[in-house]
């Protein structure tokens, strides 16, 4: 799926190219599954914080089979299957190149989706949950609770011991909130969502802000004086910028690989699962921009190339 110009869905186009070859250092991956993110969705229409080289072919993370590897590579892992990153683009196509020190191998028991659904989204959570550190009997909001990191921090929270406040625009997603562990749900698109919450919690501890706009500063409103304000996004606006009263988080000092291969090992576990949201072939990826865009889908969605 080639982008030429900047646009809306449609501006993604199936096209044939060249098969991409392995350099030194790199390997040549056959794409089972790619990840699509919300960002890649303002890359495309090119009103994000990072910006393509056109033409460009998007997407980030994959899962798929090691194919061939490039000068310097041990050419043992051909066949390995791997989940990596790809430095930000070259995703949604049948062949991929990454660097093979990217490259985790999928833990046994763990599908390819589960794989590339927890790549970014896992390695985010944990890092923030690592950095925010509920504790037991806290009382900790989860912005966009529906999502892919979102769906993940309630998980994690948790597991911590923290009572959860999930807030998400639709009653899907506050279902999916509710059974991952969240002890409130809320819709904040309600005008009234930020007095349930206090009326309920008395005040909060943690909020993980992935909104920004009005969302992330009327939840910053409910925290307790001295409460923490972990900030990873901004899908609805501005990101939420801290006031003196709180306690901003600042992310963790971790290598995002490690952080990756944790929730890799967690799923494995059985201890973190991801929300595969929906699945849609690689011709179908502005179908996926479009749902994504919408917040029509719960949780992760992703580009299934081949059986797996």
């Amino acid at each position: 799926m080639v982008l030429r110009r900047y646009g809306g869905p449609e501006a993604l186009v199936v096209e044939e190219v060249p098969d991409p070859v392995a350099g030194p250092g790199q390997v040549l991956v056959e794409v089972s599954v790619a990840g699509i993110t919300f960002v890649e969705t303002q890359v495309r229409a090119n009103r994000g914080p990072r910006q393509a080289e056109l033409p460009a072919i998007l997407g980030n993370g994959v899962a798929g089979t090691v194919a061939a590897t490039g000068e310097g590579v041990d050419p043992a892992l051909t066949g390995t299957p791997v989940v990596s990153t790809l430095g930000g683009h070259g995703g949604y196509a049948e062949l991929a190149v990454a660097s093979a020190d990217d490259l985790i191998p999928i833990p046994g028991g763990l599908s390819p989706e589960f794989a590339v659904a927890l790549l970014a989204d896992g390695r985010t959570a944990v890092g923030l949950a690592r950095a925010a550190a509920p504790e037991p009997g806290e009382w900790v909001l989860v912005e966009a609770a529906g999502g892919g990191v979102g769906s993940l921090l309630v998980q994690l929270a948790t597991a911590a011991g923290a009572r959860v406040v999930g807030a998400a625009s639709s009653a899907a997603k506050r279902d999916l909130a509710a059974s991952l562990g969240a002890e409130l749900t809320v819709d904040y698109t309600d005008p009234g969502w930020t007095r349930l919450v206090r009326d309920a919690t008395g005040g909060l501890d943690l909020v993980f802000d992935g909104v920004g706009g009005q969302v992330g500063a009327a939840a910053q409103g409910l925290l307790k004086d001295g409460g923490r304000l972990s900030v990873y996004g901004m899908a609805g606006g501005p990101m939420t910028t801290p006031e003196p009263r709180v306690t901003a988080v600042a992310w963790p000092q971790a290598d995002m690989r490690e952080l990756a291969r944790q929730a890799l090992t967690l799923a494995a576990a059985g201890r973190l699962r991801p929300t595969v949201g929906a699945t849609y072939p690689l011709e179908s990826a502005a179908e996926a921009h479009a749902t994504i865009e919408a917040r029509a889908v719960t949780g992760k969605s992703l580009l299934v190339l081949r059986p797996v």
